[in-house]
């Protein structure tokens, strides 16, 4: 490091350096005696470019006025701010000598003058306007420093909130992301499959139809039969999916009496659980009123018991059940079925997992049900809940705004 020090010749009072000092708040209303005296016990320091004027935990007993040049306070990298002439820095060193909490450094040729906290001291004594002048610089230190802080406490906010929102757009397009992809793996595979057999079978039954005995053409039919019904379910949940995502779907909140929501869907399912001799019951009691959307929630509700239905071997149970409190229904659909394995119960409700189980009696699903159920569920401010055990059945519960007349 390079400070060449110069004292003024003993005897000659520095006009220049009154000048200067008149300039610098903390000694603006001394008066001019005093400021002479300051001036001739001034030290000239004269620091080349790129050199500190002192360092980081460096003791210090003096501040520094810039006479000409400028110097730049850091850590490090990091820059608090730059000062030029008529400028000081390192006033708090006249009344405290610890350790430095930054470096300055000089980012040109700079000539500065320094007041030792000696020489401080003792023109105190004679003016208490110098000290009064200190502690005034002080005080504005202090306010732009809170200033400062201010605004880096606001800019750190304001970060945090654009990197909350960064990953949450990561997260949504994380989402559309699986969505679409889920969406080309439905039509690719699982909607194309069936539309395949049963082009395949009218093909066949087409052609060869003078062929056949009237028990083949009759199984050829059947095929044809179940082939389009899995493939329509699956284009009306495609297109319920659809709507779920693209905010399409109008929600109509009403009173609903959850016994006949239920009813309705055990109507509509009798004969599918009678095909596999599975008894279908429901406990639900009638006025069970909750505030929902009704044609969103009977979907729910026959989506559960489908599949509560698919995954029961012949001879099996699956029940409906409610309970109620102050502000919740709770509906439960329960199955003595083959039950979902532990790994899989997190993943269920995924659009990204593809999970898609054959039933007992070998039905298709595409995964696609309990996402949607979730998605209405959502939609109508309650909550779905899974317990299942391999081997011994599931139980889903749905908890839904009661209605309060």
């Amino acid at each position: 490091m390079s400070l060449k020090f110069k004292k003024t010749e003993s005897g000659i009072i520095n006009n220049k350096r009154v000048e200067i000092l008149k300039k610098v708040t903390i000694f603006s209303e001394v008066k001019r005696k005093v400021l002479e005296d300051i001036a001739s016990s001034l030290v000239s320091v004269t620091i080349e470019k790129g050199n500190p004027v002192f360092q980081k935990n460096d003791q210090l007993k003096a501040m520094y006025i810039i006479e000409s040049g400028n110097v730049k306070v850091h850590d490090g990298d990091h820059i608090f701010t730059t000062l030029g002439a008529n400028e000081f820095f390192g006033e708090y060193s006249l009344i405290d000598s610890s350790a430095r909490s930054a470096t300055v450094t000089a980012t040109e040729n700079s000539e500065l003058l320094r007041l030792d906290q000696s020489v401080f001291n003792r023109i105190i004594d004679s003016d208490v306007k110098v000290a009064k002048g200190v502690l005034k610089a002080l005080i504005k230190r202090l306010r732009n420093s809170n200033i400062l802080e201010e605004n880096l406490t606001q800019k750190s906010i304001q970060i945090e909130k654009q990197k909350n929102t960064l990953e949450k757009n990561k997260n949504d397009l994380e989402d559309l992301n699986a969505t679409k992809d889920k969406f080309f793996t439905i039509i690719a595979h699982d909607l194309k499959n069936p539309f395949n057999t049963v082009i395949g079978l009218s093909e066949l039954l087409m052609q060869r139809y003078d062929s056949y005995d009237k028990e083949k053409i009759k199984n050829f039919i059947e095929n044809i039969y179940t082939f389009s019904k899995n493939a329509y379910n699956l284009l009306e949940n495609l297109l319920q999916w659809a709507k779920s995502q693209t905010g399409r779907i109008d929600i109509q909140i009403e009173k609903t009496d959850i016994f006949e929501l239920v009813n309705e869907n055990i109507n509509l399912l009798k004969g599918k659980a009678e095909s596999k001799n599975i008894k279908l019951i429901s406990t639900v009691d009638i006025g069970t009123n909750a505030f929902i959307d009704k044609n969103m929630i009977k979907t729910v509700i026959r989506n559960l018991i489908s599949n509560a239905i698919k995954y029961t071997p012949k001879g099996g149970e699956v029940g409906v059940e409610s309970s109620t409190d102050n502000d919740f229904v709770y509906i439960t659909i329960y199955d003595t079925g083959v039950g979902i394995p532990e790994e899989n119960l997190k993943k269920i409700f995924r659009i990204d997992s593809h999970i898609s189980t054959e039933g007992t009696d070998n039905e298709s699903g595409t995964g696609l049900g309990l996402i949607i159920t979730q998605e209405f569920i959502h939609k109508n401010g309650g909550e779905i809940s899974v317990s299942s055990k391999e081997g011994e059945g599931s139980k889903f519960t749905i908890k839904l705004p009661a209605y309060k007349s």
